[in-house]
């Protein structure tokens, strides 16, 4: 393991100023790679039941449009907001893996900041990596909460936040990444995570561009099908998103995740 993930991870061990001691006093271990992996599925599944539902059980009321053109799938918005039980289930899924998503972006924030030192680079960046994460997850809550039906214009402003602060969140990254690591001095973890990253982002940017291009046609022109392709395009925007943040499982593959009553969510690669 090197070095500087043994400091981030005592750092992030001791949130709340408990050192070894509360750590060992915890109520509850779990290693990292299961939070990594419920945290990432909790989405992907609450998703994936989300669009199933609207297409059995709403698919005229789902894909209806202005154009009164026929489409096959539903909106992002619509799909998650628009219909009950998958609002619920959507809500669900997001709040119950919004806690280990912040506790992460402090983890990284910890490991960028010894990675920035390590290099003599400006540790400004690790701070403003650590904020995107926040404000993106904070826009995908309330995004959330706030559905297209009920409130489209906080909804519309969560849902710009969210696309703009995850790219450049992304973009930021794997900038980080690249001024700090050598990949031939890189862990297999380390480096299947870095491939990944790089992967993802590209895979992200893509789809939102298709996604801009598929509606602003639709609106244009009333086709049958773009709208769909519009929503397929967010389909891949958001499971990119999510499969980039997953890949804290490889970059922490080592560590366990602490919960204790007094102190909360702690970190460490003992």
């Amino acid at each position: 393991m090197l070095p500087q993930y043994e400091r981030l991870a005592d750092s992030a061990g001791t949130i709340d100023g408990y050192g070894g001691s509360a750590m060992r006093k915890s109520t509850a271990r779990v290693r990292f790679g299961k939070v990594a992996g419920a945290t990432g599925m909790l989405p992907i599944v609450g998703f994936l039941f989300c669009v199933a539902w609207s297409l059995l059980y709403n698919f005229e009321q789902a894909n209806a449009t202005h154009c009164l053109v026929y489409n096959f799938l539903p909106s992002l918005s619509a799909a998650i907001g628009n219909y009950q039980p998958q609002r619920l289930v959507w809500q669900l899924s997001v709040l119950l893996h919004a806690p280990p998503r912040y506790a992460i972006a402090f983890l990284y924030k910890n490991q960028h900041l010894a990675l920035l030192a390590r290099k003599h680079h400006r540790k400004e960046w690790a701070y403003l990596a650590c904020i995107l994460n926040i404000i993106e997850l904070s826009s995908l809550v309330g995004l959330s909460l706030w559905t297209s039906s009920s409130s489209y214009e906080v909804h519309k402003f969560c849902f710009s936040a969210f696309v703009i602060c995850s790219i450049v969140y992304m973009l930021l990254m794997v900038f980080i990444n690249q001024l700090t690591r050598v990949e031939e001095l890189l862990t297999l973890a380390e480096r299947k995570s870095y491939r990944y990253k790089r992967r993802l982002l590209w895979i992200n940017i893509i789809s939102i561009l298709l996604a801009v291009y598929f509606f602003v046609r639709h609106n244009k022109h009333c086709e049958p099908f773009v709208y769909s392709l519009f929503a397929l395009s967010e389909y891949l925007f958001v499971y990119s998103n999510i499969g980039f943040h997953m890949t804290a499982y490889w970059d922490f593959i080592n560590a366990n995740m602490y919960f204790h009553w007094r102190s909360g969510i702690h970190f460490s690669s003992v």
